[in-house]
Formats: structure tokens, C-alpha cells, sequence
């Protein structure tokens, strides 16, 4: 994924590109305009005081062991064998818990050209409802460790940055296909692929815009159902890094805001307060913005934010983006709290 407007350690503004379209002055993609809300986005009493309900409790070794499998697959590129091998292993995952998957198979030109196999897989719980939530997160790898001095051009690990945020997914079907009282509303996982496949700023020649979000890309202009529509949706993305906190992302906050507001106070509810900050942030450039620009679907993006005002941590793209970098703390505020978001819909 990329910054608007920037990227970590370049900094470099893209002069000419679309992606100028900068949040903090008004302006976003396609020209829609964010609502003018502050920075700090307090919860309301009515919010804090909601009764408790019973959920299932989401298990964070059970969520760090699905990184770690994830990892143990190694770097899952796209045209590889561990990315085929992965692919399957996540597919049959779901069945067993319960999913109805599809695999949508496609093909997609990389930004030098490469001819890439790809899968984006789509599991559906209580497929009849009408009223669906829609939960996403990518399960590709960085194909080169651009952000890294040593071997710049080996592929990643990607334990946080793909792996986390597949690792929180796996879980919460889990617990929840295991529990007698579900949830009342239909809700549908999406692995997006080639999310990470994106143009290096060190590549020569311009610079491509949408080489980034492949699968989220192909989806949103080619939905598993030609009908198929959510509520709303939820992007999780390097979720699951060592003292991880999350900000109101710019894009969601444009498109979404009552959806981000939703679960920042769901986590506060559950005690999870200061990894889910009120804090507003710039945009980013993730699957979520495809799903909200093409697929038509108000999605937001719980991503990393650390304290220095960034998105990327130092692992980022880098070798460092191993299975030391998670944290079961993390996993577990994010998993519950999407566990108890999806229990208080009702039809």
C-alpha cells in the first residue's frame, strides 16, 4: 500500500499523479470530499453504556499460530510454490471452519510487465442472509525488501504485512463457526492477492498508480456475484506488530466515518482504547480504497498508525517483517473487537 502523497523515507510527492489528491486539503480520489469532522472523535455516552453481550472469545495463540503457518510456507509470492501451496492450505482452512469459499482465479500485468497468477478467495458464512458484512485483509507478500539495505531484492516474510491481518481472519471464523449462537447477519472474507505487488519508488520510468491493490482491484470490477453488495466492510492490514495502535484513516474517514466511529467505540467498550487512538490520519492508498471508489461498498482500513505519525514501522518492507515483529496482545484487540462489532448487527 502507499501513502497519499508520500512514502516512507523518500517522502517524495508524485507531481502529475492523481494520488496529489491530498485528504488534509479537502480533496479526495475521484473528487469526493471528507466530511469536516475534528481530530479527536470522542464516543458517545450512548455508545459507552451499551449492555454487554456474550461472544465468543477470540484465542490470540491460536491467531499467532496461523502467522506462524502462514510464514512457514515462506514468502508467498505470486507465480510461486509457496504461494500456490499457501493458497490451498487457507482455502481448505475455511471449509473446515465452516466458510463457503470460491476461489476467483485471474491474471494481471505487474508493473515491469510480469504476467502474474493470482486467487483472491471468498468465504461466506450464513450465505442465505441478506444483510452482509464484509471482512478483508490480503494474503500476498512484498516479492523484494525495497526498504532494506540488505538483500534489497529477496522477497519477505511478511508476517505482519499480509499475515496478521489473514492470521485475525482465520480466527474469528474459527471461534465463531464453533459457537452455538452466531451472529445475526451474513458476513464474507476476502483474501485479496497482489495487494504488495506494487511499483518501487526506485524503478525507473513513471510511476504507475494503480500497480498496487491487484486483487482488491479485479474484485471490486468483478464481484464473485454480480449482485453482490455489503453493509459495510472492514480492511485489516499490519495489524499485528508489538504496542500496534490504530488511527481513523483518512480514506475511511471520508467514505465510512459512522463505520470507523462503530468499531473505535465497540474498542474502547472492550478495554482496547489505546490501540484503537482517536486519532484522524491521512489517507492511504489500500484494498479499502478500491472496494469504496469501484466496488461501490463503504470499507475502512484498520492499519498500524504508530506515535511518530506514521504508517510504516520499522519492519516495513524490510527483512525485519518476521514472526518476532507480532505481538498476541495485538491480534487479540483487533479479533474481539471484530467479533463483537459483527454480534451487535442485527438483520
Amino acid at each position: 500500500m502507499e501513502l497519499i502523497g508520500h512514502m516512507k523515507n523518500n517522502i517524495i510527492m508524485k507531481a502529475g499523479s492523481k494520488f496529489l489528491l491530498v485528504i488534509a486539503v479537502g480533496i479526495l480520489i475521484s473528487g469526493c470530499e471528507p466530511e469536516k469532522k475534528p481530530v479527536e472523535q470522542p464516543t458517545t455516552e450512548a455508545e459507552t453504556s451499551l449492555p454487554p453481550i456474550a461472544t465468543p472469545a477470540f484465542n490470540a495463540d491460536s491467531s499467532y499460530r496461523y502467522v506462524e503457518e502462514q510464514v512457514n510456507f515462506g514468502p508467498r509470492v505470486p507465480n510461486t510454490k509457496a504461494h500456490r501451496d499457501c493458497g490451498e492450505f487457507l482455502a481448505r482452512f475455511f471449509m473446515k471452519n465452516g466458510g463457503w469459499v470460491t476461489r476467483q482465479e485471474f491474471r494481471a500485468k505487474s508493473f515491469d510487465g510480469k504476467e502474474l497468477q493470482l486467487k483472491n478467495l471468498v468465504i461466506s458464512y450464513n450465505h442465505k442472509a441478506t444483510k452482509r458484512i464484509l471482512l478483508a485483509a490480503h494474503w500476498d507478500t512484498r516479492p523484494f525488501a525495497d526498504q532494506d539495505e540488505t538483500d534489497p531484492n529477496k522477497p519477505i516474510d511478511g508476517a505482519n504485512d499480509g499475515g496478521s491481518g489473514v492470521a485475525v481472519l482465520m480466527e474469528l471464523a474459527r471461534v465463531i463457526n464453533a459457537a452455538e449462537k452466531k451472529p445475526d447477519v451474513g458476513f464474507d472474507i476476502i483474501l485479496f492477492d497482489g495487494e504488495d505487488y506494487g511499483q518501487p519508488m526506485s524503478y525507473p520510468g513513471p510511476y504507475q498508480e494503480d500497480s498496487w491493490c491487484l486483487g482488491s482491484q479485479h474484485w471490486a470490477k468483478n464481484k464473485h456475484k454480480t449482485d453482490y453488495t455489503a453493509y459495510y466492510g472492514i480492511l485489516l492490514d499490519m495489524v499485528g506488530a508489538k504496542d500496534a495502535t490504530y488511527a481513523k484513516e483518512g480514506v475511511s474517514m471520508a467514505f465510512a466515518p459512522t463505520v470507523v466511529d462503530k468499531v473505535w467505540s465497540t474498542a474502547a467498550r472492550l478495554g482496547y482504547g489505546n490501540q484503537f487512538v482517536s486519532v484522524k490520519s491521512s489517507g492511504i492508498t489500500d484494498d479499502h480504497t478500491y472496494i469504496n471508489k469501484l466496488g461501490m461498498i463503504p470499507m475502512i482500513d484498520i492499519i498500524e498508525y504508530n506515535t511518530q505519525g506514521d504508517y510504516f514501522g520499522p519492519y516495513w518492507h524490510t527483512h525485519d517483517d518476521n514472526i518476532n515483529v507480532i505481538d498476541r496482545k495485538s491480534l487479540k484487540a483487533v479479533g474481539q473487537t471484530l467479533i463483537e462489532v459483527l454480534y451487535r448487527e442485527k438483520l
